[in-house]
């Protein structure tokens, strides 16, 4: 991530993202971007994750980690996915469209967070500053910086993010796990 994005490059991301979601419920096919109307902050590789939320529940979120396509195409492919795919929840039914609440966010590349054991790992948490992702063997977890909102307590964050990731919720305090943090520009739309 180079810049942070204009007011009008997030509206724009916003924009397709519902789109995409609203075709995805739908089953009808996207309309093809018009690329040339994009500016290159759009077209530059990105990761994101789109979170759908109704009356501000958790309702879908589905993302990427790293960029591996342009963050256009990252956002449209995450909505969809967020509101058919979260395997936490049942696919959004048209019904719903209109009750649901859009939030983009854009991710930095992740970065190997060194740390001596449990305690020093509490220590160079930032709460509401990184997400986190937790790795062990072939499993992994993350949850974004907003999620701090929610649990603001690092030992708790970590006991859940651990769970989340199919261990048990105390694994980070006696096993040194390979530790990611990255932040987010996250913009949402305005209701």
């Amino acid at each position: 991530m180079t810049t942070q994005l204009t007011d009008a490059e997030k509206q724009t991301l916003l924009r397709l993202a519902r789109e995409a979601m609203e075709c995805g419920v739908r089953r009808k096919k996207l309309p093809p971007l018009e690329k040339a109307s994009l500016t290159p902050s759009l077209l530059e590789q990105g990761a994101s994750f789109v979170t759908l939320t109704i009356d501000g529940e958790l309702r879908g979120c589905i993302g990427a980690l790293e960029a591996y396509q342009p963050l256009v195409d990252d956002v449209r492919e995450h909505a969809i996915a967020a509101a058919l795919e979260d395997p936490r929840f049942r696919p959004v039914a048209e019904a719903e469209l209109d009750r649901i609440s859009l939030e983009v966010s854009r991710l930095t590349p992740p970065v190997l967070l060194e740390y001596a054991d449990s305690q020093d790992l509490l220590a160079k948490l930032r709460p509401h500053v990184d997400g986190v992702i937790l790795k062990s063997d072939f499993r992994r977890a993350t949850f974004l910086p907003q999620v701090w909102e929610k649990i603001p307590d690092a030992e708790e964050f970590l006991d859940h993010l651990c769970v989340k990731m199919g261990a048990r919720s105390n694994l980070w305090r006696d096993t040194k796990l390979q530790v990611y943090v990255y932040q987010v520009e996250e913009f949402h739309e305005m209701n």
